[in-house]
């Protein structure tokens, strides 16, 4: 039974959400909004553009602007619906950039995505691989040749235009010439991004003709919120207006910067284009490429240059159509930039929903919130990508070829197998970011040699040494942590050795998974080699200082690019001391190998391992020698860039050069062992692989099963060649 006075109490209840309700249809939900205005400029989702005036009072009105207004919440795209996101991108830091910035999209992201992005070679090369090795669901990307752009395409017709003599020079604006006409490399530009500044003013023209809309990016904004957020905002557009942009946060367009200052022309403070949002089937109705490109040619016959790139046209074609543009609200790009007044957007920091790092300064730009934005930066900057291949929750996208059969791979593997951590790493598909700091190819050169090796973190010290005994290219694999990634970038730029080499290409491929995948980072060093001949060695061997010219001069020696197929044996030594004076010569080394402070490698554990290049015969040899394969054999060797990789089923510590060495011989490579040649093993502590191989005899155990299966598939491969390898390696062996 309910207390007296309930029903009446119910009913006022009634009776006041019955009047809100009437209130709101009456009033179209200004109230609301009105409430939100009360907050202050920044809040949002009240899509409040407030104006930054130089009074700070975002309420006043603005010649050539309208008064700040507040637009009702229009509700957010299906979370199925494909979200389009475009970026120009160029160059190895640039995507990493581009990387950080996923990495926050996909963080906070709902819905499908489209990345359309614009790259020069170097860029695809890298996120090509990356995006393919990362296998996040629901993510497609497509690429767009950013130097095609540059040298030039087919420009439209220009029977609208009038004929001006002064604008002989623009291209695509006369008459069609008969070859393709460079789209931007025309504009002289001051800014630091270059002609790829200028790219996404060619964007209209360059995605696909049947993209209706899209969102354009730079590589240095970092989002705080859902992107599908910002593609409700096209809702607001109404049906002139074509170009989404947030107001510029400085005074740059106002020209009271400094003396003489001589900005393009803009609209008030003009708009900022860090992030735009593109109507691109009414851009193209309404001839977007001839309108920017003849405003561009107007304001350059009294202009030198543009400032800040695609920016300065964007304003220019919005001062004189400024119809087309459809402000939206500031906290979608909070510019950081060296003259930003972006404290006035905002009343709090987490309002922000994009921070856009436009300061040549970046992270060292000064506002009172800054830490509050780097920490946000830092957190997707080492954030670990591998999180992000969740599925969206209640909107299912088929899997890629390749991930519907990784699928299948791992639902076979039995979790109370042993060897179910071998068996799964194996399957692992690790990111691969390649060449992920700049890189210089090598010149061309007939006889040339890459090192190629891999280390973790715990080796990283070496590098500095290996760089100063190797002169010649290098191509190495990182096994890092989004987190280490960022330590070994500033590891390089610390040191004065290794940020002098150009010529030595690091490749991340991220962690994940317990056991170390040896020859899966082999192969990856191994793929990225540009040089013929590639010597595959360890990080923690340092060659002798002449091995690069001596190797380079015995390849052309014995003639082995004429079809010979070689693999040349580098005779390798170790230390047991920290620091001792490396061997400059043969004799040097011969006299410190009869000292006893060198020895044969591995010759007290694991003899088998490089008996076969009989070290006896070094000592005297003149001129390269043959030898013949051998159970477990596994010498350093210089060969074909082409050669056979390495199999990925060995992970963590055993038999993985062995198995390469085996596959060289099956292949009918000639063993030859050079003279002059030696690298000599540097001490370290014991990596966590070979201590639980020594201490748990399951791994033996399931080191013993790969190398079975290994001799199989040598059997289907190879038949009847393969049975001196099957005799040989019947007899117990010891752990390499």
């Amino acid at each position: 039974m309910l207390p007296r006075g309930r029903p009446r109490a119910l009913g006022a209840a009634a009776l006041l959400l019955l009047l809100i309700l009437i209130g709101f249809f009456l009033f179209g939900g200004d109230l609301a909004c009105e409430r939100r205005e009360q907050r202050g400029p920044g809040s949002f989702p009240c899509a409040l553009t407030p104006r930054v005036l130089p009074d700070g009072d975002p309420s006043v009105d603005h010649p050539g602007h309208s008064r700040s207004d507040c637009v009702p919440l229009r509700p957010l795209p299906h979370k199925c619906e494909l979200l389009h996101v475009a970026i120009v991108c160029a160059g190895h830091n640039t995507s990493r950039d581009v990387i950080t910035l996923v990495k926050s999209m996909l963080f906070y992201r709902k819905n499908p995505l489209h990345l359309h992005l614009v790259t020069d070679a170097v860029a695809r090369s890298i996120l090509e691989t990356l995006f393919h090795t990362w296998m996040v669901p629901a993510v497609r990307v497509s690429f767009y040749d950013a130097d095609e752009l540059k040298a030039g395409a087919s420009p439209g017709p220009s029977a609208l235009l009038p004929t001006c003599p002064a604008l002989s020079f623009l291209p695509g604006l006369m008459a069609r010439p008969s070859h393709p006409q460079p789209q931007v490399s025309w504009i002289p530009n001051k800014h630091y991004s270059g002609l790829y500044g200028l790219m996404k003013l060619v964007l209209p023209g360059v995605l696909p003709p049947d993209l209706v809309r899209v969102i354009v990016l730079d590589t240095d904004v970092t989002f705080a919120s859902d992107i599908a957020e910002l593609w409700a905002l096209f809702a607001h557009f109404s049906d002139g207006q074509v170009i989404g942009l947030v107001e510029n946060q400085s005074d740059w367009y106002l020209g009271n910067l400094w003396r003489n200052h001589r900005p393009w022309p803009a609209l008030g403070r003009g708009f900022n284009t860090g992030v735009i949002l593109l109507q691109l089937d009414r851009l193209r109705q309404t001839g977007w490429e001839q309108m920017w490109k003849l405003t561009a040619a107007q304001e350059l016959l009294t202009l030198p240059a543009t400032s800040l790139a695609d920016q300065d046209i964007f304003n220019a074609v919005i001062k004189g159509h400024p119809g087309l543009v459809q402000p939206l609200p500031c906290v979608w790009n909070v510019q950081l930039s060296d003259h930003t007044l972006a404290e006035r957007c905002y009343l709090e920091a987490a309002d922000l929903k994009v921070i856009h790092w436009n300061s040549p300064k970046k992270l060292r730009v000064k506002n009172k919130h800054v830490e509050f934005f780097r920490n946000l930066y830092l957190t997707f900057l080492e954030y670990d990508g591998n999180l992000l291949r969740r599925g969206l929750f209640g909107c299912p996208s088929p899997p890629s070829p390749e991930a519907e059969q990784l699928q299948r791979a791992l639902a076979q593997l039995n979790e109370e197998d042993a060897c179910f951590e071998f068996r799964q790493q194996q399957l692992t598909v690790h990111r691969v970011h390649v060449t992920f700091l700049p890189h210089e190819p090598p010149p061309s050169r007939p006889h040339d040699v890459t090192l190629v090796a891999h280390l973790s973190m715990d080796r990283l010290q070496m590098l500095e040494a290996l760089c100063r005994h190797w002169p010649g290219p290098m191509s190495l694999a990182l096994y890092l942590t989004d987190a280490e990634a960022q330590q070994f970038l500033r590891f390089v730029e610390a040191s004065v050795v290794l940020s002098a080499r150009s010529d030595v290409a690091y490749h991340v491929v991220y962690r994940e998974g317990p056991l170390y995948p040896i020859n899966q980072l082999r192969n990856v060093a191994l793929a990225q080699a540009l040089t013929p001949y590639v010597f595959l060695s360890d990080v923690d061997f340092l060659p002798s200082y002449s091995l690069y010219d001596y190797l380079r001069a015995s390849i052309g020696q014995l003639e082995l690019g004429r079809g010979r197929k070689a693999a040349l044996v580098v005779p390798a030594f170790e230390t047991l001391h920290y620091h001792f004076t490396f061997p400059s010569s043969k004799a040097e080394l011969l006299a410190l190998l009869d000292a006893g402070s060198l020895s044969t490698f591995r010759y007290h554990e694991w003899p088998r391992g490089y008996a076969p290049t009989d070290y006896a015969r070094w000592r005297e040899a003149q001129a390269p020698y043959r030898v013949q394969w051998e159970a477990d054999y596994e010498p350093y060797v210089v060969v074909p860039r082409d050669c056979p990789r390495y199999d990925p089923r060995f992970v963590g510590f055993g038999w993985n050069k062995v198995a390469h060495i085996v596959e060289l011989d099956a292949q009918e490579y000639e063993l030859l062992v050079l003279p002059e040649a030696f690298t000599i093993h540097l001490p370290h502590t014991p990596s966590l692989d070979i201590s639980r191989f020594h201490s748990n005899p399951t791994y033996s155990e399931c080191l013993q099963a790969l190398k079975d299966e290994f001799h199989q598939d040598l059997s289907r491969h190879y038949g009847a060649a393969a049975l001196k390898y099957l005799t040989a390696l019947q007899q117990p062996r010891g752990p390499t």
